[in-house]
């Protein structure tokens, strides 16, 4: 039996316009029939959705025919889909007006849903025609839309020290945060390894971090890790000392608040007897004959092995100020030499933060720590030495030979460490030596004689911070010999309580004016 057609909704199409030119674009760029209004009695007002009841064959290939094979259609509007169709009935959307499907859907089916569909009079060629461009215009824009960029560029953090005087190019400190692996663990090596980093060493104790060396480029990314806490350009430092051949005088000034010297050097007969002393350093000639047997390797981290020998003398020269039974303030105090400058007296960030760290893990207290080294503000080794004072070891550090304020140089910075600038035999601040708020002291530095590392019987005559700081580090070692549960505060403290107060000349701007005085 034949049956009526049935009117189109208020909202709908006239017969025979093109409902590709009715209404806005859609998302595809292709136009779509106009919504019934919301209060047209028996329409829903979504004609331009896909509409169940809009029952039309779909070709075979037709994307709205794939679509429905496998129960989802994508909508005219964005957002909106209609996954499977009713049993029995083929899908299609308002944007592609095909034939009527020969066997109507059931008439329950029919009453229920909203009536969108209408018949269409244009001829079947305009029909195809309409339905190719529409097809053709969904294909390009599903392919606009897989080569159409999908990810922003990685971030990128900033790299500490990049460019400054000394950096070492394509080598990098980093620090990772406290929630972060170990370093050294397997997945603190993956975090590297994933950035191409070649790993040169890891750090346990001082920091949790690495040295490794990488491209500029992959360093700013491993810098906005969310695991890293920071990425330092590695760079060198040297040892602060300058060459001169007066006679040596530091020992005699140490023990007596006011000048003339007495020509003697009294101490107590503990004489940091007991007591550690790591000079990280050159190295260190341990069969001098200053050391009596007392001198012992500890690690070298220019040539990664436990041999700290010293090609420089620079570092035999500071222990012996140190801990030497002629030239030491402490001479009962045991040496151990941690190579971190090489035979011209240059080392890295990563050489001296290695150091540093064997110190931390291996200190055996009451233990002190010399290092007569210095270079630009880097707030990695300004971290690692925190971390091993707050370990328990006295560090002592030389304020640099720049004749600037200390401030600006590290380790001289570091406000937990006994920070030393140089005077002459006079009393006098030495030309050469940095001052400021940072020093906390200052000792004999000029024309400072002590052993060598050229032989076991050979001395030298040097100037410098480098040679002020020794006599700093050995008095701590004295200290410590008679209060050995002292913590690296209560020993500054000491110290600088019994310093000799307004004798130096000249300090410079900001610098206290105290020079070093024994403390038993």
């Amino acid at each position: 039996m034949r049956r009526g057609r049935r009117a189109p909704c208020p909202g709908a199409a006239p017969h025979g316009r093109d409902e590709h030119a009715e209404a806005g674009s859609t998302s595809s760029g292709l136009r779509q029939r106009p919504a019934c209004p919301p209060t047209t009695p028996g329409c829903s007002g979504v004609a331009a959705k896909w509409l169940s009841h809009d029952i039309r064959p779909s070709r075979a290939g037709h994307p709205c025919a794939r679509a429905a094979a496998v129960g989802s259609i994508p909508s005219g509007g964005p957002g909106t889909t209609r996954t499977g169709p009713p049993s029995g009935r083929a899908l299609s959307c308002t944007h592609h007006d095909f034939a009527r499907a020969r066997t109507p859907p059931p008439p329950s089916t029919r009453r229920t849903l909203p009536m969108a569909s209408r018949t269409d009079h244009r001829p079947r060629t305009t029909r195809r025609t309409l339905a190719g461009l529409s097809a053709a215009a969904v294909a390009a824009l599903a392919l606009s839309t897989v080569v159409a960029p999908s990810a922003s560029a990685a971030p990128e953090g900033v790299i500490e020290n990049a460019g400054v005087s000394g950096a070492v190019s394509g080598s990098y400190v980093v620090t990772l945060k406290s929630s972060a692996p170990q370093a050294g663990s397997a997945a603190g090596k993956a975090l590297a390894k994933k950035y191409g980093a070649t790993i040169d060493r890891t750090y346990s104790a001082a920091l949790n971090g690495y040295a490794l060396r990488l491209g500029e480029g992959a360093a700013k990314r491993l810098a906005a890790d969310p695991a890293v806490a920071k990425v330092a350009q590695d760079r060198v430092f040297t040892a602060d000392a300058t060459q001169a051949n007066p006679p040596s005088w530091g020992l005699d000034r140490i023990d007596q608040k006011n000048l003339p010297l007495n020509r003697s050097y009294t101490y107590p007969d503990s004489a940091g007897q007991g007591v550690t002393a790591y000079i990280i350093d050159t190295g260190v000639r341990i069969t001098h004959t200053d050391f009596g047997g007392r001198a012992a390797y500890g690690y070298d981290a220019v040539d990664n092995d436990n041999t700290a020998q010293d090609g420089n003398g620079h570092g035999t020269h500071v222990a012996a100020t140190v801990a030497g039974t002629k030239y030491g303030v402490a001479k009962k105090a045991k040496v151990v030499g941690v190579r971190v400058l090489n035979n011209a007296g240059s080392g890295t960030t990563a050489q001296v933060v290695a150091g540093i760290d064997w110190v931390t893990a291996h200190a055996v207290k009451p233990a002190v720590a010399n290092m007569s080294l210095g270079g630009g503000a880097d707030s990695t080794i300004d971290a690692a030495v925190r971390r091993s004072i707050a370990s328990g070891v006295t560090y002592a550090v030389a304020a640099g030979n720049e004749s600037t304020n200390a401030s600006t140089k590290s380790p001289a910075r570091v406000s937990e460490a006994l920070t030393v600038g140089a005077t002459t035999s006079t009393d006098a601040r030495a030309s050469y030596s940095n001052y400021g708020s940072v020093v906390d002291l200052f000792a004999p530095g000029s024309s400072i004689t002590s052993a060598w590392g050229t032989g076991d019987n050979a001395t030298n005559t040097i100037n410098g911070t480098s040679m002020a700081t020794p006599h700093v580090t050995g008095a701590a070692a004295v200290y410590l010999a008679g209060h050995t549960s002292a913590s690296p505060a209560q020993v500054a403290s000491a110290l600088v309580a019994g310093a000799a107060s307004g004798v130096v000349g000249n300090p410079g701007s900001g610098s206290p004016n105290r020079l070093l005085n024994i403390v038993p």
